[in-house]
């Protein structure tokens, strides 16, 4: 029985060290210390609202400078429009 355990001890250690040096362990082990600093839900839930705040307002940014950008972009094509109208062709039979 003792022998048991010891045999299963010798197999898990280093199977134990390759999964905690893998990519999964490495993953593991950062949650567990993100988990471990102790950071109020009333701190995270704070930014997460303060994140979305600028987020509406970052959109709403967005949509005004979309607005600008095309009633600049529809003056001009109206301006060059009315400018090429307004040229009329050169009589040179003179």
């Amino acid at each position: 029985m003792f022998l048991q355990l010891i045999l299963v001890l010798v197999v898990l250690i280093p199977l134990l060290a390759v999964v905690l040096d893998s990519r999964f362990g490495q993953a593991l082990a950062s949650r567990l210390e993100r988990r471990g600093l102790d950071a109020a839900p009333d701190v995270t839930s704070e930014r997460l609202a303060y994140l979305e705040g600028e987020i509406e307002r970052l959109t709403s940014e967005v949509l005004r400078l979309d607005e600008e950008s095309q009633f600049v972009h529809r003056l001009l094509t109206e301006r060059s429009s009315a400018e090429e109208g307004s040229l009329s062709p050169r009589d040179d039979t003179a």
